[in-house]
């Protein structure tokens, strides 16, 4: 015989269906009680549900979502580079279209096989998940912004692993929801192309260009959180690098350099945004 459920247990759920359908009620009868203004922000993390629901109500019916990573980045970058990194640029995208929110920032994006360790993995701090996993929260975060009524969602990965299981993600919902709302994979944002021919016109080379922790994102950190670089813990001598998880030469990196590769980054995200949603710059 099953035992009567707890009267704790249940009161409790009672509680929960009564908060929910408070919820609800006070959803669908356009609640408008105003709230006392916290911030002027984008970020949808530091506002109520009230401001989101007014902004898109408003028209500012685009989403950000930016996706970073916490991996190492050898012994004079933190590892939350990826995060910082695109946190900034989003607010800045966001900023010039004009009409957008930005989500708050995906920090686990894919690293590899974990036995034996890959890449990033094999060093201490760095934390991934499975593609898979990383593009079914994608899904999971978009499918939660349809709801709340957003019209352009766009997911822009600062992680070069997450690259193709992000056009997975919006190629799958652009599918099934037939472009309502637009879901766009801005891989234009990662593309190195622009990036790499600045600093060749500067005089840099594959070698010093390389491949990770290197100019390019050491650069960046600097340009929009200098706290997260210390250029002092790199060997005098290139020679010495090995095994620190550096490819290329970061000590040439400078703000200056940043700030005109993360132009380029937010440039080409914000016109691959315009061209797929029919915007003209303003």
């Amino acid at each position: 015989m099953t035992p009567p459920p707890a009267r704790g247990s249940s009161i409790r759920r009672r509680c929960l269906a009564l908060a929910g359908a408070g919820a609800l009620g006070a959803v669908a009868a356009g609640w408008r009680q105003p709230a006392r203004a916290l911030s002027v922000t984008r970020e949808m993390a530091d506002m109520t549900w009230v401001e989101v629901r007014d902004a898109i109500q408003a028209g500012v019916d685009t989403v950000i979502v930016p996706s970073g990573g916490l991996e190492q980045n050898g012994p004079h970058m933190v590892i939350g580079k990826h995060d910082y990194i695109v946190a900034w640029a989003a607010r800045r995208i966001a900023a010039e279209l004009g009409d957008a929110l930005v989500a708050p920032v995906l920090s686990y994006v894919p690293q590899g096989d974990y036995d034996p360790p890959a890449g990033n993995l094999a060093f201490p701090g760095t934390m991934g998940v499975p593609a898979p996993v990383f593009a079914g929260m994608l899904e999971g975060i978009a499918r939660s912004l349809k709801l709340a009524g957003f019209r352009t969602i766009c997911f822009i990965a600062d992680h070069g692993p997450s690259v193709a299981a992000q056009a997975e993600a919006a190629a799958k919902l652009g599918a099934e929801w037939g472009g309502r709302p637009k879901v766009l994979a801005v891989d234009s944002y990662y593309a190195d192309a622009a990036e790499t021919a600045y600093l060749r016109a500067q005089g840099e080379t594959d070698a010093t260009i390389g491949e990770h922790a290197t100019i390019a994102d050491t650069s960046e950190l600097m340009a929009v959180h200098p706290g997260g670089v210390d250029l002092s813990r790199l060997p005098a001598s290139l020679s010495s690098f090995a095994g620190l998880g550096v490819v290329g030469d970061p000590r040439r990196s400078t703000v200056a350099r940043g700030d005109a590769m993360m132009a380029l980054k937010v440039g080409a995200a914000v016109a691959q945004i315009r061209a797929a949603t029919g915007r003209v710059a303003g």
